[in-house]
């Protein structure tokens, strides 16, 4: 698989799949593949958890989230910690994604010698 490295932190990296234009995301023990598409979608999933009401919730359900997306294979449960985690590397990945995408947009094919 010949890859690009996104965005990195100390809890996961993501890169960019070049043969299948798709973005693998890896995270503590997970690996999730996304078409850029369903990977926005995942990220607009992950950022409908409130977490400030999960923060002040003093309930043990509370403690955990669960998160299932429609091309993940099964349901994840994260801890708040785990899923402030899990945003932060989505969100560099989703920031990288546009800023590789604006750089193409201004300089075109024009290559560097």
């Amino acid at each position: 698989m010949t890859s690009s490295e996104l965005y990195s932190t100390s809890k996961g990296r993501a890169l960019q799949c070049d043969l299948t234009n798709s973005i693998v995301l890896y995270f503590k023990d997970f690996t999730w593949k996304f078409s850029v598409s369903d990977f926005l979608l995942f990220r607009k999933h992950i950022h409908a958890v409130d977490l400030k009401e999960l923060l002040f919730n003093l309930s043990d359900e509370c403690d955990f989230v669960s998160l299932h997306h429609a091309r993940m294979a099964s349901t994840v449960t994260l801890t708040l910690c785990d899923l402030i985690q899990l945003r932060e590397l989505v969100d560099g990945t989703r920031f990288s994604l546009e800023l590789v995408s604006m750089i193409h947009e201004v300089l075109g094919d024009y290559s560097v010698v």
